[in-house]
């Protein structure tokens, strides 16, 4: 599979997007109904931009954009968007990310799916080369495509928009003729102890990466124990390590921790909060 180059402004210019693209979801979620025009005064840009962003975010299934307004969707499918997931827990996600490195090691070959939280490890990965990371997710193949260090298995198949991942019978079959270290992944809900997700196809490919590695490793913010999904991945007890962050609550941690499962507590610093604030910031 073939990966263009990007330069550092082209790099800067799509982070930009991404965040304008996260606000204008978040305004039109909270508001249900937005007049377009109402957009473009509040994000201080063109028209024509608006319109882009409002294209993208109907293609991956967050709103609707009608004549002059643009409206949110009522489907579970604005929950599994990596744009609505990106501008959530950032700085928990990033003490996960952080943490999950610890497991990490040179000379491993490792399977990163296609969760944002997962995402965040893309900054930390260097300091552990060589690694071989294999795959699914357009953004981290971007990401890593020119990092020294890194071999990069991109594993291809059907395209999914809403969540940038290659997914399906041909990435599962080559997961399936792949042995990794290690998986790690996360989840979009946590319900009797047990991983969920909200589509079949997300579920096939986390559990095919399970499956193909030696060591597995969940990440959990403290919103998964809040939220409910429909398929069933795997039971946490499955899982060599579950990472989660200090918001848990510790009734979680101790029963969790009374079936035998290792859980690693990361800590939220001043440090992830200020990063995650950044990176949150929407650009015009």
């Amino acid at each position: 599979m073939a990966i263009a180059a990007e330069s550092p402004r082209s790099d800067s210019r799509q982070t930009r997007q991404l965040a304008r693209q996260r606000a204008i979801a978040d305004v039109v979620i909270a508001e249900g109904t937005v007049r377009i025009e109402q957009l473009v005064e509040r994000f201080g840009t063109s028209l024509m931009t608006v319109h882009r962003d409002l294209d993208e975010l109907e293609n991956r299934g967050i709103l609707r954009k009608g004549r002059g307004v643009a409206t949110a969707t009522s489907t579970s499918l604005i929950e599994s968007s990596d744009v609505y997931r990106s501008s959530r827990q950032l700085a928990e996600k990033d003490a996960l990310a952080l943490a999950a490195m610890d497991f990490v090691e040179p000379n491993q070959a490792i399977f990163l799916d296609d969760s944002t939280t997962v995402l965040h490890m893309a900054k930390y990965l260097p300091a552990k080369t060589p690694l071989t990371v294999i795959t699914n997710v357009l953004t981290l193949i971007n990401e890593l495509s020119n990092v020294r260090g890194i071999t990069l298995l991109a594993l291809g198949g059907e395209y999914y928009n809403w969540c940038s991942a290659f997914m399906g019978r041909m990435t599962t079959q080559a997961i399936a003729n792949l042995r990794a270290d290690t998986a790690i992944m996360s989840t979009s809900a946590i319900t009797d102890d047990v991983a969920f997700h909200q589509t079949v196809a997300t579920v096939d490919t986390k559990r095919a990466m399970f499956d193909s590695a030696r060591t597995r490793i969940l990440l959990a913010d403290h919103t998964k124990f809040d939220r409910r999904a429909l398929h069933a991945i795997m039971p946490l007890s499955e899982f060599d390590t579950v990472i989660v962050d200090a918001g848990t609550r510790a009734e979680h941690v101790r029963r969790l921790r009374s079936q035998g499962i290792d859980v690693v507590v990361a800590p939220v610093s001043a440090r992830h909060r200020a990063r995650s604030d950044r990176a949150a910031e929407p650009q015009p």
